[in-house]
């Protein structure tokens, strides 16, 4: 059975889905005023890797994943742009599935945008301000925080330190509160700004009250996984859970997931505030996106992840070994099918190791010791179909998709063959050449005194 690490009760627990074989699964997407940071792409790979390893176990996974088109930095970005609003948005969610594309990302079974649901934002506030959690104030509309009980708990925090932290707060909307802790659920417009109409006045909604429309308008009131950004813990994920439970009575989500961050050389989390971050946008014009999406997922999704060029180079190193050994066993399998088809009994073991330690809470890095115990099982000259369609699950799990080989394996084993015969006839001008002929493929030889052996460089 899988386990996972609940943010809300800091326990690993039994995954027990609402409905039998299905999984409902929400994950705050990006606030669409710029191309994507590395940052945020460890956030998406790591709930991609999440979503493929319970279809993998045979889940049906419904991922709703939003995008934010209307906030104060897309409006800010418009401006000091020049260029509308809807054009700055449809720009940047563009380059979003550009870039997750080149990542290895499965499309999502649905992006919900806020503007698509305005409607279902202003009725959710008026049940809100009707059952008194929430309160009109200067066309402002805010949340009584202290009158939902157990705010704070999945963020570990309790009102007394919320309350110091929310004192020194002065701006304008700040003083139209009951108290500093309450947040807004509708902010009144500004001059030049987008608004819309609503019983408050004109205004547009607060960033939090946005989630919880898309996830339970889509997914219903209460749904089986909420993930994101380990910053979203609080305010915004605290802040769903309060907004959420207190309009429908019902447990917003039962499980609740939280990557780590990336982190920059000095240790520091790399993000847009700091301005220590790079777009994944940028880096794809000098990383493979394959390479890139195997630095995302080598790491446990909870854990830090460090990013430099030596990480990620360690990165590249490793995915070269492992294609050289996919590509060894595909050549051995096409050269000699029949033996290829012998049961070998060791393969199974090798996918319950596997298995045993992704059902642990998703845990990639061991399931990739796993996978690698298999890669040198197959170098030993183990070759054979159960081993190939392992390779294959788990290729498709940590979402890589490696391209056909630009020369043929056993082209280069006859060039290696002719260099051979070359070499026995003293002919190192010829011998010569079909090296580097091989090495401008690509391919490096290696002499050994058990004969020749090559690798994809």
């Amino acid at each position: 059975m899988i386990k996972l690490y609940n943010t809300l009760t800091r326990e690993k627990e039994d995954f027990v889905p609402l409905v039998s074989g299905e999984v409902n699964m929400y994950v705050c997407g990006p606030t669409v005023y710029n191309y994507i940071h590395i940052g945020n792409a460890r956030s998406v790979v790591a709930f991609d890797t999440i979503r493929k390893y319970l279809e993998y176990r045979g889940y049906k996974v419904n991922f709703v994943s939003n995008f934010t088109d209307v906030d104060d930095k897309i409006i800010q970005a418009a401006k000091t742009a020049n260029i509308s609003i809807e054009n700055l948005v449809e720009t940047y969610i563009q380059a979003f599935f550009s870039d997750t594309q080149a990542l290895g990302v499965k499309p999502a079974t649905r992006n919900p945008r806020v503007l698509e649901f305005m409607p279902e934002i202003i009725d959710f506030i008026e049940v809100l301000v009707a059952k008194d959690f929430a309160y009109v104030s200067n066309n402002d509309v805010f949340f009584r925080v202290k009158k939902f009980a157990d705010y704070g708990r999945l963020a570990n925090k309790n009102l007394d330190e919320l309350e110091a932290g929310a004192s020194g707060r002065t701006d304008t909307i700040e003083l139209n509160k009951e108290d500093p802790l309450d947040f807004a659920l509708w902010k009144s417009s500004k001059p030049d700004e987008p608004s819309w109409e609503s019983p408050w006045g004109a205004g547009r909604p607060g960033w939090h009250i946005e989630c919880s429309v898309m996830a339970t308008s889509i997914l219903g009131d209460t749904i089986d996984i909420h993930g994101g950004g380990a910053d979203l813990e609080f305010p915004h994920h605290t802040n769903e859970i309060a907004q959420s439970e207190a309009k429908t009575g019902h447990t917003f989500a039962k499980y609740w997931l939280h990557n780590g961050f990336v982190t920059a050389a000095d240790g520091e989390k790399m993000s847009k505030s700091l301005g220590n971050f790079k777009t994944v946008h940028e880096m794809l014009q000098a990383v493979d996106g394959q390479i890139l999406r195997f630095f995302l997922v080598s790491q446990h999704y909870r854990k830090p992840l460090a990013f430099s060029d030596d990480t990620v180079k360690d990165a590249e190193n490793n995915l070269k070994k492992i294609k050289n050994a996919y590509d060894k066993l595909a050549f051995e399998i096409e050269k000699n099918p029949v033996a290829a088809q012998i049961p070998d009994q060791e393969i199974d073991g090798f996918r319950q190791d596997f298995i045993k330690e992704m059902d642990n809470d998703f845990n990639i890095s061991n399931g990739l010791t796993a996978f690698y115990e298999l890669i040198k099982y197959v170098n030993q000259g183990n070759f054979s179909m159960e081993a190939q369609a392992l390779f294959d699950e788990i290729l498709s799990i940590i979402g890589i998709a490696f391209a056909p080989a630009e020369i043929l394996d056993a082209e280069i084993e006859q060039l290696i063959a002719e260099r051979q015969i070359a070499r026995d006839n003293r002919d190192f001008a010829l011998s010569d050449k079909i090296r580097d002929d091989l090495k401008a493929q690509g391919i490096a030889l290696l002499d050994t005194p058990d004969g020749v052996r090559w690798t994809r460089d």
